[in-house]
């Protein structure tokens, strides 16, 4: 049983047919070739396949493709070479925050998310709001240095 869906992706109109049961990890990544979205987990704890569904990060290991019928999906590919992938780029750089980068675009595309959010107005709140995404390389420090850089650019009370 199929599906017809139109949302936008990266910028991008797609309409079409999906399987009814078709999950968004599978269908980005062998359907359209956005590779960015990892599979690990499969039950929605390591963040690895996050991308946003209107602008809020979603587990596409647990998102079927038929609920993004009218709604605007970015990827780590819809966001390479934008004003922010560049800062967070570089304070990840910066921080050495990245090994294997496995983790990374679900990091990212989280982080994107959060940015701006007068929540995050501490140290533990960034580590709480970002506690849905695993590493297994860095031991965090590193990344939570990158991610307070990046909070603090956009939050001039926090500067």
């Amino acid at each position: 049983m199929t599906e017809h869906i139109r949302a936008t992706i990266n910028g991008q109109v797609f309409e079409g047919e999906v399987v009814a049961n078709e999950l968004l990890l599978d269908f980005l990544r062998d359907r359209l070739g956005l590779i960015g979205a990892r599979q690990s987990c499969e039950v929605q704890v390591c963040g690895t396949c996050t991308v946003l569904v209107d602008a809020a990060p979603v587990s596409s290991c647990c998102y079927l493709a038929c609920e993004i019928d009218g709604r605007v999906v970015e990827t780590i590919e819809g966001l390479v070479g934008t004003e922010f992938h560049e800062e967070i780029s570089d304070a990840f750089v910066r921080h050495a925050a990245v090994q294997c980068g496995y983790c990374t675009p679900g990091m990212v595309l989280t982080a994107k998310a959060l940015v701006g959010s007068a929540e995050l107005s501490s140290e533990d709140a960034i580590r709480h709001a970002m506690s849905g995404n695993l590493c297994r390389c860095t031991g965090y420090r590193s990344i939570l240095d990158a991610l307070i850089d990046v909070f603090d650019s956009h939050d001039p009370a926090r500067a």
